[in-house]
């Protein structure tokens, strides 16, 4: 099987494209298709000993569609130039065609109409004499619209007669017969003056109806405008994606160090990293280590150490430390690569929506036609005149003008986006709107989502008597030296406390510990839990007893140590959004699913879980695991909304039914997404819902509305009431009855703009106290400063042979911080021991199998 790209011109609508998929897929030897209507392109899986590329390119002609072989170059191409200059141009000649259309629709209109709302007109145009002159003129401001928007009738009419019609075909014949029925008033006119009959020349005169024509096409244009402007997105998206790949690696060959394109790294190749340079591939630390920024990947904010032995991915940034790696993956094999493979191949594949016009377009369209012939045949064979005959036929095509059926949709999207927009909730597309409204599963993202997305100070922990602002002032003042989002957040605490931070010397880094220096000649150290000396008692434990305590509800603790001396520890996290549980709470109440997918370890998710009260946690899932999750939930039966904001979001956003990016999220995640919430608050993924739903609804009443009219219309048109009392209607007031559906579909849209978001209450989440600027707890007047309290723990070392590195002792650690129970593990690699506190049910068997399972051999516990 091959798999090919082809790109594809002329489509319009989703009718279109489900004709393009149609035809294809008819094709012997073609197993899968995939038309995107967005990105005007296709994908086709196919056997090229049955069919070719000039087999699908012809079968896409056939259909009325033109279609060329991409012949790209890997996935930049796919989301490259190409299509953005595609969807650029389109867009122009869309607005082009609308100044022209909206240039001559006006004093057409002013023409035909403003003599009946008393609006001064030139002599010339008025009274009977001067028919044909208000006539004709009308007739050349009318061929400028037709002539620029001539596409609608030729794929109108092409698809017409093809047995497929759609929205362009309901366009089509309703502006031709209003266009039709104007010419032959014209030549009636003409006529009538021609024989001197005044009043049959000013009655011709008053049933024009190119106005009706013209506004018609304008109106569809305008709504196709905005359609167009918003089709360069996905691409725009991917080009993003791939700016983000380094553009040169620094390659060590024969101990000499050489600036190469990032392209020309292969596998196996030793690469130099320095701190604040990017990873140029993917691959193994081979000496030396760094501390790696991989929010672009992971949408974590905290930096990962990594050692030797320890994988690295391309486009993440080591902000500090120095490194030797191995290249393992290169070129489109990376993992940035394959986040944008998955991104492209996710929107190609999302169906667009089939639009209600669309799918009724096939039966009406034809059905109207027909019944227009049949009451012109019939009232001939009754012995009517062909004037009486033609009159009810054209009576019939001018009722049935689909522009009520055409106003149903965009009128109400239109009033729904700008809705949508007044409260900061910004849907890119009509398709977005549809399918927003069907979802009934929520998937959200946690860090930027239903976090803050910043670290913050949330809790300072002293031992002795000493204040908490002398434990600030010295952190603070050894974290300004580091670039750690931590260590800034500690800053950023002391700055708002207007604490004034002392001078650092002999700054050290300790890998895998922390920072240390020397403050007013004594030493201070700042780190992790290594820090503590285990043989330390007392104040040791019970901070260690705060320390799991504050684990559990998803905070990372750091410790302060002054020569020897326990100082106590800070505790930093990304806190849940005031509106997060609300927003839960009211995506549950409306029947929806709520999932939570985070690369965050799987304790910090559970402490966000236990905040926020979702019911499902997928927690550590990496990017691409994400994007999998969404297509399982899709093609288990689900209807997912995404909502995200980071990088590693976008595959997944473009993943779901709809994609909802926070508005203070990447520009890939905007760009990737359906739905863009511009206030950064959860509590609008309801009012996103809510919105879809109401939209809906309302061009569900149109369309019925719409239906209705011409269910009664077209039989009143055609005259069947006539025979019995007389009743006809002719085609002036079919024109009339027609804006009437016009009116009243506008006026049912309009009452959108009576839409209010649901008030956004924040609710305070257990576990996290609410503090104001002054670090107080605003709920019940907790200093942000808290009390050790003394919890009993049971307390092992175990003597371990077989670790001889750093990576072996974080292998040890790893092992024994799986067991169930164990709570804080210290591994001492010179005394070839690990240290850890565990509750009583942790049996010792089960420690020596971890330690046995991880490749160590247990020698002794006490």
């Amino acid at each position: 099987m091959e798999k090919e790209r082809f790109d594809i011109t002329g489509m319009t609508c989703s009718a279109c494209s489900s004709r393009v998929d149609r035809a294809v897929a008819a094709l012997d030897g073609v197993k899968e298709v995939s038309v995107n209507l967005l990105k005007n392109s296709m994908n086709v899986s196919f056997d090229p000993a049955i069919t070719s590329e000039k087999a699908i390119i012809a079968a896409v002609e056939k259909a009325g569609y033109g279609a060329t072989a991409h012949h790209g170059n890997g996935i930049s191409s796919s989301g490259g130039r190409t299509a953005a200059d595609t969807a650029d141009r389109e867009k122009k000649a869309m607005a082009t065609r609308l100044a022209v259309s909206i240039l001559f629709t006006i004093p057409l209109f002013y023409i035909s109409m403003g003599h009946m709302a008393g609006l001064p007109l030139p002599g010339f145009f008025l009274g009977s004499e001067n028919a044909l002159v208000f006539a004709f003129t009308q007739f050349l401001l009318t061929i400028p619209v037709i002539a620029v928007n001539a596409a609608y009738f030729t794929k109108g009419f092409r698809t017409l007669f093809s047995g497929a019609p759609n929205m362009d075909s309901l366009i089509a014949i309703g502006s031709g017969a209003a266009i039709v029925s104007g010419i032959i008033a014209i030549y009636r006119i003409g006529l009538a003056l021609g024989h001197g009959d005044m009043a049959s020349a000013y009655h011709a005169a008053m049933n024009l109806y190119f106005e009706s024509a013209v506004m018609i096409l304008t109106l569809i244009t305008l709504g196709r405008y905005f359609e167009a402007r918003a089709k360069g997105k996905t691409s725009e998206a991917i080009s993003r994606l791939m700016a983000l790949a380094p553009k040169t690696a620094t390659r060590i060959r024969n101990g000499i160090e050489t600036t190469i394109p990032a392209e020309d790294v292969v596998a196996g190749d030793i690469l130099v990293v320095k701190a604040g340079e990017s990873v140029p591939v993917d691959g193994v630390i081979a000496e030396g280590y760094g501390y790696l920024d991989e929010s672009a990947l992971t949408g974590e904010f905290v930096p990962a150490e990594k050692t030797a032995g320890d994988n690295v991915s391309g486009a993440t940034v080591n902000r500090s430390g120095h490194f030797l790696m191995r290249a393992t993956r290169v070129g489109d094999e990376t993992t940035l690569a394959r986040i944008v493979k998955l991104v492209d191949e996710a929107t190609s594949s999302k169906a667009p929506i089939a639009r209600l016009a669309d799918r009724v377009s096939g039966v009406f369209v034809p059905a109207v036609i027909a019944i227009a012939i049949a009451a012109t045949v019939v009232w001939l064979l009754l012995g009517y005149g062909a004037d009486f005959a033609l009159s009810i036929g054209i009576s019939v095509l001018v009722i049935s003008c689909p522009c009520a059926l055409g106003l149903a949709t965009p009128t109400a999207i239109m009033v729904g986006t700008g809705r949508g927009a007044a409260s900061g909730i910004l849907f890119k597309s009509a398709e977005a709107i549809e399918n927003v409204q069907a979802v009934d599963t929520v998937v959200l993202d946690k860090t930027g989502t239903i976090t803050e997305g910043k670290p913050v100070v949330t809790d300072i922990i002293v031992t002795g008597a000493r204040d908490d602002s002398e434990l600030l002032g010295i952190a603070a003042s050894l974290e300004k030296l580091s670039e750690h989002p931590l260590g800034k957040a500690i800053v950023e605490e002391a700055n708002r406390r207007g604490l004034s931070l002392s001078g650092v010397t002999g700054f050290t880094q300790t890998p895998g510990e922390g920072i240390g220096g020397i403050i007013d000649g004594k030493t201070c150290r700042a780190g992790n839990h290594r820090l503590l000396d285990p043989s330390q008692t007392g104040a040791v434990d019970d901070i260690r007893q705060m320390a799991r305590s504050l684990a559990d509800d998803g905070k990372t603790v750091l410790y302060f140590i002054r020569e020897n001396t326990l100082l106590g520890m800070i505790a930093v996290a990304d806190r849940i959004k005031p509106t997060s549980r609300q927003a839960v709470a009211g995506l549950e109440a409306m029947g929806l699913d709520v999932i939570m997918l985070t690369g965050d370890n799987a304790r910090t998710a559970a402490a966000v879980q236990r905040q926020t009260g979702i019911r499902r946690v997928l927690a550590e899932v990496l990017p691409q695991d994400k994007e999998r999750e969404i297509r399982s939930l899709e093609e288990s039966g689900k209807k997912t909304v995404m909502v995200g904001d980071g990088i590693n979001d976008a595959p997944a956003l473009a993943r779901a039914r709809v994609g909802m990016a926070i508005g203070a999220g990447t520009d890939i995640a905007i760009e990737s997404a359906d739905v863009v919430l511009m206030k950064n608050d959860l509590t609008d993924v309801v009012t996103a819902i809510r919105l879809g739903r109401a939209v809906m609804r309302t061009i569900r009443q149109n369309l019925f509305w719409a239906f209705i009219y011409n269910i009664i219309g077209i039989p009143v048109a055609a005259g069947v009431l006539y025979s019995l009392d007389g009743l006809m209607l002719n085609p002036m007031i079919a024109a009339a009855a027609m804006s009437f559906s016009s009116v009243s579909v506008v006026a049912n849209a309009l009452r959108l703009r009576f839409f209010r978001p649901a008030p956004a209450s924040p609710v305070p989440v257990s576990g996290q106290p609410q503090t104001d600027l002054a670090g107080h707890s605003s709920a019940a007047g907790i200093p942000l400063t808290q009390t050790i309290e003394r919890k009993p723990a049971m307390k092992k070392t175990l003597q371990i042979q077989g670790m001889n590195c750093n990576h072996c002792s974080s292998a040890v650690e790893k092992a024994l911080k799986a067991v169930p129970g164990v709570t804080a593990v210290t591994v001492d690699l010179a005394g070839k021991s690990a240290t850890l506190e565990a509750g009583t049910a942790v049996t010792d068997e089960s420690l020596t199998a971890a330690v046995t399972d991880a490749g160590f051999q247990v020698t002794g516990i006490r």
